[in-house]
């Protein structure tokens, strides 16, 4: 239940911030093409939104097996094998989030004491830069929840999107859909023909 909820939350929230981006970006084309004028602030809080909707969606990405890999190689071993290298791959990504988030902190502290504001808007840029430290936190857990699951034998890997694999199923539908429902059968036979 609580597990459902977070995962609602987190998609609102991509959705949220995808559609602001899209509607702001829409706007200003508007503004600057159909009446000669622009919104001075659009771009830069563009590439805020998008900066916010990339480290907020990688975490998420994690969680739902979302990201590309290359695990050929990795799926040929054998499963203890297999287990090893996905936790050596976990412990390499943990350490490279926690340097990201270590020097994210550093440069967020710099920024609130120097008091930099954004270029465009009076607001203190470390406020909308903190998806650093957040995203690279979220990164952290999902990775400490992946290694858990491989310890626990409930997972065996990052479980990659498999692009190869989803055009394969999309082609054989469409093939399906052209030939017709009783066609590939028949096609198969006059190619053994």
């Amino acid at each position: 239940m609580v597990r459902n909820l977070i995962t609602k939350l987190e998609e609102g929230f991509l959705s949220v911030l995808l559609v602001s981006m899209t509607l702001l970006v829409f706007a200003e084309v508007i503004a600057r093409f159909g009446f000669n004028a622009g919104i001075h602030w659009a771009q830069e809080v563009t590439l805020l939104l998008a900066a916010w909707f990339v480290l907020f969606g990688a975490s998420y990405g994690v969680k739902v097996g979302a990201h590309i890999g290359v695990d050929v190689f990795v799926k040929l071993l054998p499963q203890n094998t297999h287990r090893f290298i996905t936790l050596v791959a976990v412990g390499l990504c943990l350490v490279y989030c926690g340097l990201f988030l270590y020097g994210s902190w550093i440069y967020l502290s710099k920024m609130k004491m120097i008091g930099i504001e954004l270029e465009d808007l009076p607001i203190p840029k470390w406020i909308p830069m903190s998806i650093l430290v957040i995203g690279f936190v979220l990164l952290i857990i999902r990775f400490l929840q992946l290694g858990w699951k491989v310890v626990t034998n409930q997972a065996d890997g990052f479980h990659f999107a498999d692009e190869a694999e989803e055009s394969m199923e999309i082609a054989k539908g469409l093939k399906e859909t052209v030939l017709g429902e009783d066609q590939p059968q028949k096609a198969a036979k006059e190619g053994d023909k």
